[in-house]
């Protein structure tokens, strides 16, 4: 019964068009295609906090964000739909596939601790301003 359960709970529906609206609902949120048709971008005072390509990978859609590296080590850990960044390296970027057993409340955390990765790293004047914004 426990494994029934785990099974219905693995997959999730967030899909682009959800994804997106969560992202421009982010205070100060814009979008571009700055590399390509392909890849959605997605920025804070003109920085990128995720970014998501638009046509699968092996048949997978995965949105891009930026991440403590602490927290990418666990959360690779804990989720097969959780790796490395397709362009980067580091732990400080992940790829989280849509469709997988990562839930959408964890992906929608996970895009705001993006946009907090991403003011963590603005000047403090850049950053008091975008607090301040209405």
């Amino acid at each position: 019964m426990a494994v029934l359960l785990k099974i219905s709970y693995i997959f999730v529906d967030m899909n682009v068009e959800e994804l997106r609206d969560y992202c421009m609902s982010v205070k100060g949120a814009t979008e571009s295609f700055p590399f390509d048709d392909t890849v959605l971008v997605f920025k804070i005072m003109g920085k990128i906090f995720a970014y998501i390509g638009l046509e699968p990978r092996n048949g997978i859609l995965r949105v891009e964000m930026k991440c403590d590296p602490d927290r990418s080590v666990e959360l690779r850990d804990q989720y097969e739909g959780v790796g490395p960044g397709h362009y980067t390296t580091s732990l400080m970027w992940n790829a989280v596939a849509l469709e997988s057993d990562v839930p959408d409340q964890l992906i929608r955390e996970l895009i705001a601790h993006s946009v907090d990765e991403v003011l963590k790293k603005l000047p403090r004047s850049k950053r008091e301003s975008y607090l301040n914004q209405k």
